[in-house]
């Protein structure tokens, strides 16, 4: 497509289906087709995390090609590679025996590659270790003074912000982490009048909330979302369209903001039935007006696509506006928004405030099985953030002079430093952010693999791995490698012409692996996750000693 994709196949929260991956450009107009009809299939367009991650199609195991098995495994894979199934794109492969950290395999291992979202697998990792899976985030209610005995709150109210992923606006059954539970304790404390201001506030992550490296025709979408410290419904909110009753009638657009933070421009135009459906959206990077444009057949479907919210802190602190005065608390000033591109003295500090009520998160580790299982970009930046904000008094000192290091470098250079203490060489790589959707990310296969060996190591192994997506089962991979028996756990990448696999393999024998596959650079119509699949498998059988008939290329169907 002519955007970026980091996330991939079955990657979609509850309520998301499934769409479609081309590798070949296409217009704003045709991506949004894809994208509406999608999201005209799915069944919860209400939930506000519904809108987190990229998919790919979800295929079933394609079969294999023409395999010359070997009794040496370098053999069997080398001849793999080098057939002409796999001449277009950049290949990369590292496998490693986890009983004693030998490398068994290697092709191109060392060689630096764009990961796409197996970037998820360093942030994860590394945050499970330095901030630990009972790692919880805090979002506070400040104030200068408690309430006075009329329940009068005399200035501002700040809502502080420390990076939940999971934070809402209204409860849920699983999930009281919300603006409706925090206004629900302030009416509980007794607190009637507000003489001042509600600010949302994002302050505590230094940097940008764009990592580096991000292409600008992705910030629009749900998986661009901003990593604002002061997260809400994902960063994110539904569009829909619904078609007229006839040519004379505007086709209908609305959004699931009940706030009026996002505004819609409406140029859409009913045609006659059976026509053309040709629809066109737009959001620029610094605002919040959605244009919508283009023609809508009468008695068509209705349809939806999920954008990103700019300035979710501002939208944050219009939600809180609204449920207080909804609750009858009686608010003198208005909505706000403050972030931390202020002098260090002009901050917000919490230290000296009146912590008036606050909510905790999911554990770091429920996050990060979401964020692997599902490939959840918002969430992957958010726990970067996290640990460079929370864990960078283990850095060196800064050496350069004159700018303040954002918490998103910190928390690349906290991945740096852990994979150096593993003994693994970081000298070339390039980590720019936490998801995967940077095109400046360069990893080796190698380090990837290593990677996974060291974590296995550490207290939070267990959870790490359980992280992952289990092949033909669930997630990423729920509909990829069945053949493996679930016996393949690994996190899924995918970028325009980019993709990757990278995890665990358990042979029948109960020998354990590392692996990292990586292609870039394949410009194939069906792209190259088929190939890595066939690949892993070739692998996985070679490693069970179970050797089948290989098939003729002639037997190979196409997608």
């Amino acid at each position: 497509m002519s955007y970026s994709q980091a996330t991939e196949q079955n990657e979609s929260l509850p309520g998301q289906s499934n769409r479609s991956n081309s590798s070949r450009p296409i217009s704003v107009v045709l991506l949004l087709v894809l994208l509406v009809f999608i999201f005209g299939c799915s069944q919860n367009l209400s939930s506000p995390q519904a809108a987190h991650s990229h998919p790919e199609p979800t295929t079933p195991d394609p079969p294999p090609i023409a395999v010359k098995f070997d009794q040496d495994l370098g053999k069997t894979l080398d001849d793999l590679l080098n057939s002409s199934e796999f001449s277009e794109g950049r290949w990369g492969v590292a496998v490693l025996a986890l009983k004693d950290g030998k490398l068994i395999y290697d092709h191109n291992g060392d060689q630096l590659f764009t990961p796409a979202s197996n970037m998820k697998i360093y942030t994860t990792a590394v945050a499970l270790d330095l901030l630990g899976a009972d790692y919880h985030w805090r979002t506070s209610v400040y104030s200068d003074a408690e309430p006075d005995a009329t329940g009068t709150i005399r200035g501002d109210i700040v809502l502080y912000g420390r990076g939940a992923p999971d934070f809402l606006s209204s409860n849920k059954t699983d999930n009281t982490n919300s603006i409706e539970e925090l206004t629900n304790s302030l009416v509980a404390r007794g607190v009637r009048h507000i003489q001042g201001n509600v600010i949302g506030d994002e302050s505590y992550f230094r940097g940008d909330t764009i990592s580096e490296g991000w292409q600008w025709n992705d910030l629009q979408w749900y998986f661009g979302a901003e990593a604002s410290a002061l997260t809400v419904n994902t960063n994110s909110v539904e569009v829909r369209i619904t078609s007229a009753t006839k040519t004379s009638q505007q086709p209908k657009v609305s959004t699931t903001d009940v706030d009026g933070y996002v505004q819609v421009i409406n140029n859409l135009v009913s045609v006659g039935p059976g026509e053309p459906l040709r629809i066109g959206v737009k959001r620029e990077p610094t605002d919040n007006d959605i244009i919508v444009w283009g023609q809508y057949p009468v008695g068509a479907r209705g349809y939806g696509a999920s954008l990103s919210v700019h300035q979710p802190s501002a939208w944050a602190a219009r939600m809180f506006l609204r449920m207080l005065r909804s609750r009858g608390v009686t608010v003198d000033g208005q909505a706000m928004e403050r972030d931390s591109r202020v002098a260090e003295k002009d901050r917000f500090n919490p230290e000296g405030k009146h912590e008036l009520v606050f909510v905790n998160g999911k554990s770091l580790g429920e996050i990060v099985r979401t964020t692997n299982k599902l490939s959840v970009n918002l969430y992957a930046e958010l726990l970067l953030r996290t640990m460079g904000r929370e864990r960078s008094p283990m850095l060196p000192p800064d050496s350069e002079i004159g700018r303040e290091r954002g918490d998103d470098e910190r928390g690349a250079d906290l991945i740096r430093l852990w994979l150096s203490k593993q003994g693994i060489n970081t000298s070339h790589l390039a980590l720019h952010d936490g998801s995967g959707l940077s095109r400046l990310n360069l990893v080796t296969p190698r380090a990837t693999a290593q990677l996974l060996e060291a974590i296995r190591k550490t207290n939070s192994a267990r959870i790490f791995m359980d992280s992952l997506p289990i092949a033909g089962t669930d997630g990423t991979l729920g509909g990829r490698l069945k053949i493996t028996e679930g016996r393949v756990v690994a996190k899924t990448g995918a970028l325009t012409y980019d993709n990757s696999l990278s995890g665990y393999f358990t042979s029948s024998a109960g020998q354990s692996y590392s692996f990292s596959v990586i292609c870039n650079d394949f410009l194939g119509h069906d792209g190259s996750i088929r190939l890595i699949d066939q690949l892993i498998t070739a692998l996985t059988v070679h490693l069970d000693r179970r050797l089948p008939t290989p098939l003729s290329s002639s037997s190979k169907s196409k997608q």
